[in-house]
């Protein structure tokens, strides 16, 4: 029994061996197929992936190439323009300088040669002896309005005389009719009678 035994198991691992060989085949063909599968799908990603990126650069090549004749032509623009402000301003200033040149030209020709330029007019001092003389020595011209000048006549007197028509320190040194009847309004004020002395003094 044992000895039929043997070749029945023989037989099987031979069997066993066979379909192991068998499935063998068919897993390394399965293989196969699936690389030569996935080589032609590569194939098929990598055309157009190639082409796109040929594309991509083709677009960013023709768009530097745009931009920098762009840039050129802006910057052309620029120095044109800045050609033609920097002339402008030349010419401005060119025109300005002759213009200046012909007339200092012109007022030169205008004075006769040899001759010298007329001197200031000395001003004219006011009317009235002590304004002249004031002018020459420098002092300050006399206020005929202020009575309070006059020698004897103090602020309220003078508020007063104004009052009454006595305006000027000359109606008080050189009086009219008129103005001494005025006057006479003030005849208590001590120094009455030398008022009009002392008033010409100041003339």
């Amino acid at each position: 029994m044992a000895k039929k035994a043997k070749p029945s198991v023989d037989k099987i691992v031979k069997k066993v061996n066979k379909e192991f060989e068998k499935t063998s085949s068919q897993i390394e063909g399965l293989i196969s197929d699936a690389l030569r599968q996935f080589d032609s799908l590569q194939s098929q990603i990598e055309e157009p992936v190639r082409k796109l990126l040929k594309e991509v650069n083709e677009l960013r090549e023709r768009e530097m190439k745009r931009f920098h004749e762009e840039f050129d032509r802006r910057l052309t623009e620029l120095q044109e323009f800045q050609k033609t402000v920097l002339e402008r301003l030349g010419i401005a200033a060119r025109e300005a300088e002759s213009e200046v040149k012909s007339v200092a030209e012109q007022a030169k020709a205008a004075v006769p040669t040899g001759t010298k330029p007329a001197p200031k007019a000395a001003a004219k001092p006011k009317t009235g002896t002590r304004s002249a003389t004031a002018a020459k020595t420098g002092k300050k011209p006399l206020d005929k309005g202020d009575l309070t000048r006059v020698k004897g006549i103090g602020p309220a007197t003078a508020k007063k005389m104004k009052a009454a028509g006595i305006t000027s320190i000359d109606q008080i040194a050189n009086p009219s009719a008129e103005d001494r009847e005025k006057l006479k309004a003030f005849k208590s004020l001590k120094g009455y009678s030398q008022l009009s002395a002392e008033a010409k003094k100041l003339l």
